[in-house]
């Protein structure tokens, strides 16, 4: 009988969408685009970057809007909960810049991520660990012979549940939902937690 392994994205599912919050904080709108919106995530990074250029947004800036969120009711307790009997990564298309006031609140679990390029505290540019590091990090967990449940909410994270022995959506807007109708979708932490107990091998 295989290990279980949980990954989960973190925006959406643990914490509010950092840059709607921060479109929220600073009134630009155009920051509100995210992953729910537009699957091509450079081209979704280039259009970032080029409205922080144009408002002279500095990565301070975007740090104090973060420093100010909280996880998402409940997600404390269930990252807790999950945690007690099953190993959790959280695997997530944010920067290593922009996560650490959130994880701390969440009890430091593993993130996997990306990194800015920062020059005097502007946001020049961004590096991907690898391409596709959601369905790469299921598929190597997969030949180190884990039974690898996944959670998400985005376009961004449905080639993840796709390569996972087990792939679940949680609050996931009804266009995901629709386009993706193999995935159960729940709205509260109880039910997931429920679906991540049912699939757990053996």
């Amino acid at each position: 009988m295989k290990q279980a392994i949980v990954t989960l994205d973190m925006e959406g599912v643990l914490t509010p969408e950092i840059w709607i919050a921060v479109a929220e904080k600073t009134g630009i709108p155009e920051l509100r685009r995210t992953t729910r919106d537009e699957p091509d995530y450079d081209k979704l990074m280039r259009g970032r970057l080029a409205i922080l250029d144009r408002h002279g947004l500095k990565l301070s800036d975007i740090q104090a809007v973060i420093g100010s969120l909280s996880p998402l009711p409940g997600a404390r307790e269930f990252l807790d909960e999950l945690r007690a009997f099953t190993q959790v990564i959280i695997l997530s298309d944010t920067f290593e810049q922009f996560a650490a006031p959130l994880l701390r609140q969440l009890g430091w679990p593993t993130l996997l991520c990306h990194r800015l390029v920062v020059e005097n505290d502007r946001i020049v540019d961004y590096r991907l660990r690898i391409n596709d590091q959601k369905q790469k990090t299921v598929a190597a967990l997969k030949i180190l012979n884990y039974f690898v449940i996944s959670g998400g909410d985005s376009y961004n994270d449905t080639a993840m549940l796709k390569e996972a022995d087990v792939g679940l959506l949680f609050r996931a807007p009804e266009n995901v939902r629709r386009e993706f109708p193999q995935f159960p979708a729940v709205e509260t932490y109880p039910d997931l937690l429920r679906l991540i107990r049912q699939s757990m091998p053996g």
